[in-house]
């Protein structure tokens, strides 16, 4: 059996580009996905609680999974790995479209996919540093990251309801009852009426 695998981490990330590779590779080669596994959730779940883990679970010796790309079997080295590692032990391929790999069952299928694992990694690390490094910098430099300290977002939850607020203080509604009503708390209410709509109210 063929299986193509596809996963998003998002509903915003379209599945359409990875199954447009999977197909057009598979027209190349001459061969048919005989089943789509799609899912949105992200890399760093446990294999287990995706529909992957559930996939290797029923797939047979000499099975074929083709996805995009290594990354998407898992976020980090050792999730890569394990995947492989348990697709290797039992005579699984694995095939990618823009790594252009096929592991098997061989050494160096095994050395290679360590590799891209541990180069994928250590670009992570990287990445990860060289922010960290670059935040540090600016701090030094006196740049100040963030909000600034007392200084509140100009969006509340209530932000936009402004006339309705008003319709109810008008007709004597309580804070509490108006909290109830737009499912915030009183303090909420108050606070926005206090911050936000003083100079309606008094104009």
């Amino acid at each position: 059996m063929i299986y193509g695998y596809i996963r998003v981490s998002t509903d915003k990330q379209t599945v359409e580009n990875q199954r447009f590779e999977i197909n057009h590779f598979c027209e190349r080669q001459e061969i048919v996905v005989n089943k789509w596994i799609e899912e949105t959730i992200s890399g760093a779940k446990n294999v287990e609680d995706r529909k992957l883990g559930k996939l290797l679970k029923k797939m047979r010796k000499g099975d074929v999974l083709i996805c995009s790309e290594l990354s998407r079997l898992g976020r980090n080295l050792l999730m890569i790995m394990g995947v492989l590692n348990e697709c290797m032990n039992r005579d699984i391929q694995v095939w990618t479209i823009k790594d252009n790999y096929r592991l098997g069952s061989d050494i160096n299928s095994k050395v290679l996919a360590f590799a891209f694992g541990l180069s994928a990694e250590i670009e992570r690390n990287l990445i990860s540093q060289r922010t960290k490094e670059a935040l540090a910098r600016k701090r030094a430099e006196g740049v100040i990251l963030g909000r600034p300290k007392g200084r509140k977002s100009s969006k509340t939850k209530l932000t936009g309801q402004e006339k309705k607020i008003q319709e109810l203080l008008e007709k004597r509604v309580s804070h509490s009852a108006i909290g109830r009503i737009l499912g915030v708390h009183r303090l909420t209410v108050s606070s926005f009426v206090k911050d936000k709509m003083k100079d309606e109210l008094y104009s």
